[in-house]
């Protein structure tokens, strides 16, 4: 089965609104690889790695994020798989 990769950044108000542990929720119900952090520009990053399907599925999620979100942008881009296993919420370190 092939595997993609997407690395993204979504702005908004998109701290202090449980994002990173509803998108390691999402993530893991989608069987998506990855991992996501806050920025310190108030931003939030993620990788997502998977089945074709199952990573739009998390970029679709990415737009709107949990129901306490406010995104007003999401930018994409695609990378090279790594083969990563699991989801991860990384802690944020400025």
């Amino acid at each position: 089965m092939p595997v993609i990769r997407n690395r993204v950044i979504v702005s908004g108000s998109v701290q202090g609104v449980f994002f990173r542990d509803s998108c390691r929720q999402v993530a893991e119900r989608h069987g998506v690889a990855g991992w996501v952090r806050n920025l310190p520009d108030g931003t939030v990053e993620a990788v997502f790695e998977g089945p074709p399907a199952a990573v739009a599925d998390l970029l679709r999620w990415a737009h709107h994020g949990p129901e306490t979100a406010v995104v007003d942008r999401v930018r994409q881009h695609e990378e090279t798989p790594e083969g990563l296993t699991g989801f991860v919420v990384r802690s944020t370190r400025w």
